[in-house]
């Protein structure tokens, strides 16, 4: 059955079946001559880096390595600055070294970046005084302001995706090769204003450790020129693959295996909102090669996420498909074990990793979306804890964070409140982590990390917490 489906698969086939989250454009001729000219434009990864990062995930699901995969909500066209996409990768480069320090595993990185502009809706319109109008569905689609203008669906904003995700993909190809991720800059990645918080000093007494085994190492004659590892690091995009004409435009033959890669990023996921079994959405995503990731939340039962798994890693590849759960803080203990136990059963080889953002989202007292970072926390506490009294592999967490100093989750260290959010909200969106409570958290993990690797079932996930 997996081999005929196979054989029936092309790019397009995804136009025959039910779609979601689609926008509507007033005039399709017009998106398919955008469609046409992205066809001719090169693509924006390679299948063989495609190929790099399913293999390093196929670590993961051994339980080998661990999975750090984060970044914006939602990518801005008017917030487009080298800085800031200096200081999300600067953020995930400490996260990951806290992780791997502290687990001693490689830490696989992958960036919400270079593509991420399309956001799934509850609801087609929003009503603001009276007003309804088309809800904002992401700047590839259509602009924030509230006018009627600006809310029509545009085709010409994928060219400026494509254009913006090019840019940003050289910059970050520059930054974790041409020496900004060398270890021995280690110290210099701490941003200014996380300098003195709590995290901050955290990460200053690691860095410091971290400096002195260099130094040994160096004096043992292991040097970046030696050892490459030691200056360079893989970095690698990703993105929910909402819009499926532009994916499919950027779908090519890789002249190597003949298979067809996507290659507007290394890795493409399926939102919780479109994952129907007989939808476009899984009907395109079972067809291409890269490494993809499934939203799993609440609502969906054991025998369907099998049959989804099924369709979309029917060879059961190490590294092929990554199950990103989000239940929220008050039902990750309930609802994860059924799902973790029935696809255990089954012997499927998937990747773990858990979203502690989306199942988390509340409206504060000011008004303001916002995310209680101490809910964030416990979700990623039991995600730990379910897969460390189920005798599995806790794999990744993917969360939505910048580099910036915005105020947009309450709580952690800084202890941000609900009249704090007004100060520094700045997404486009769903409310991020900050550069200091991404940090928070990636101390959390390591702490599971390192209980993991000893196996000591008693230990508490964090010693200062």
């Amino acid at each position: 059955m997996a081999e005929a489906m196979s054989k029936s698969w092309n790019p397009a086939s995804w136009r025959s079946k039910p779609i979601k989250q689609s926008p509507v454009y007033p005039d399709p001729a017009a998106v398919t001559a955008v469609e046409t000219r992205l066809k001719s434009y090169p693509p924006l990864v390679f299948a063989g880096e495609a190929r790099n990062l399913k293999a390093a995930l196929g670590q993961v699901a051994e339980g080998k390595a661990f999975l750090l995969q984060g970044g914006d909500c939602a990518e801005s066209f008017a917030e487009f600055h080298p800085d800031k996409i200096r200081d999300t990768f600067r953020v995930l480069l400490q996260m990951a070294v806290v992780l791997t320090f502290a687990g001693a595993l490689p830490v696989v990185k992958v960036g919400r970046i270079a593509g991420q502009f399309a956001k799934p809706r509850t609801e087609d319109n929003e009503t603001i005084d009276g007003v309804t109008l088309p809800s904002y569905r992401g700047d590839n689609i259509n602009a924030i302001g509230f006018d009627a203008a600006s809310r029509i669906p545009d085709p010409e904003r994928l060219m400026q995706a494509y254009l913006q995700s090019a840019s940003t993909l050289n910059l970050l190809r520059a930054f974790a090769t041409g020496g900004y991720a060398d270890l021995h800059n280690v110290h210099r990645w701490n941003l200014g204003f996380i300098g003195g918080s709590p995290s901050g000093e955290r990460y200053r007494a690691l860095s410091d450790r971290i400096s002195e085994s260099l130094a040994f190492m160096e004096a043992c004659g292991i040097t970046p020129e030696l050892v490459p590892q030691l200056r360079t690091t893989d970095f690698y995009t990703s993105h929910e693959a909402l819009l499926l004409g532009y994916e499919q435009a950027m779908t090519r033959v890789d002249s190597t295996s003949g298979e067809w890669y996507d290659t507007s990023a290394h890795m493409l996921w399926i939102g919780d909102r479109t994952r129907q079994l007989d939808g476009a959405h899984v009907e395109f995503m079972r067809g291409v090669k890269n490494p993809i990731g499934l939203k799993c939340g609440p609502s969906l039962a054991e025998d369907d996420l099998l049959r989804l798994i099924e369709a979309l890693d029917p060879e059961n590849q190490p590294g092929r498909l990554t199950l990103i759960v989000r239940f929220g803080s008050d039902k990750v203990g309930e609802k994860f074990p059924k799902l973790l136990r029935a696809v255990t059963r089954e012997g499927r080889k998937v990747v773990w990793s858990c979203d502690p953002m989306h199942g988390n989202t509340i409206k504060s007292s000011t008004g303001y979306k916002t995310r209680p970072f101490d809910r964030v926390m416990k979700e990623v506490r039991a995600f730990f804890d379910v897969h460390r009294a189920e005798g599995t592999h806790a794999g990744g967490v993917h969360v939505e964070m910048t580099g910036q100093n915005v105020t947009e989750c309450i709580g952690g260290a800084q202890a941000i409140t609900d009249e704090d959010l007004s100060d520094r909200y700045h997404t486009h969106c769903d409310p991020r982590l900050n550069a200091s409570q991404a940090l928070e958290l990636a101390f959390l993990i390591a702490e599971g990390l390192r209980s993991e690797r000893q196996g000591a079932s008693q230990t508490p996930l964090v010693a200062n917490a």
